[in-house]
């Protein structure tokens, strides 16, 4: 699991750590000391904690100014027990929405299992979004390459009301593309579903 780093080829885009508006602003990176663990394997240093034991994150990319933010996944989504969702709600989503950050693309390639509980965090985010009063058009949030069998019980738990996903969403060569390619190509799926 050590080996799996997230996507780094944006840095010269953007750098969580540089952005005075980003959770992680000032963090200090040791990429040669390995001390976060996902149930007892140590995980890249660049991963993020958010607040789970289990799961982790990286903010690839957030704009301000189109109020989009993407966000990769390592590790178990677990809300069963970790609650994952609040920590995820509270310590990393809710900042973004403060600072206008309404559409979120959510990578889970990396997430290896998804154990779920009830969906008020997922309604409650849904809802952020889609506040018309804060923001000038509803956004979304989209889950990107989810495996096949965590869409299946993001289902199970009514996760997909909240959160788009699966079909023309599992798009394998997102890192071919700029941030901002990603963007559009992801806006223009979720506009056609909405049917807008």
């Amino acid at each position: 699991m050590h080996e799996i780093e997230p996507y780094y080829n944006w840095l010269g885009y953007y750098n969580v750590a540089e952005d005075p508006r980003s959770p992680f602003h000032g963090k200090q990176y040791n990429h040669d000391l390995y001390s976060e663990t996902i149930y007892g394997y140590y995980i890249d240093p660049a991963w993020d904690f958010m607040g789970s034991e289990t799961l982790y994150v990286k903010i690839l990319f957030t704009d301000y100014t189109i109020g989009f933010s993407i966000i990769e996944f390592i590790g178990e989504w677990n809300d069963t027990i970790n609650n994952d969702i609040m920590h995820l709600k509270r310590n990393i989503i809710d900042h973004l929405v403060k600072n206008h950050i309404n559409k979120f693309i959510l990578i889970g390639e990396n997430v290896f299992n998804f154990h779920g509980s009830d969906d008020c965090y997922y309604e409650e985010w849904f809802e952020d979004v889609e506040d018309t009063d804060v923001f000038s058009h509803p956004g979304w949030i989209a889950g990107i390459n989810f495996p096949d069998f965590i869409i299946e019980e993001l289902q199970n738990y009514n996760i997909d009301a909240y959160v788009n996903m699966g079909g023309t969403l599992q798009i394998p060569k997102w890192r071919t593309l700029t941030p901002a390619q990603f963007f559009d190509q992801i806006n223009q799926i979720i506009r056609y579903r909405l049917g807008e």
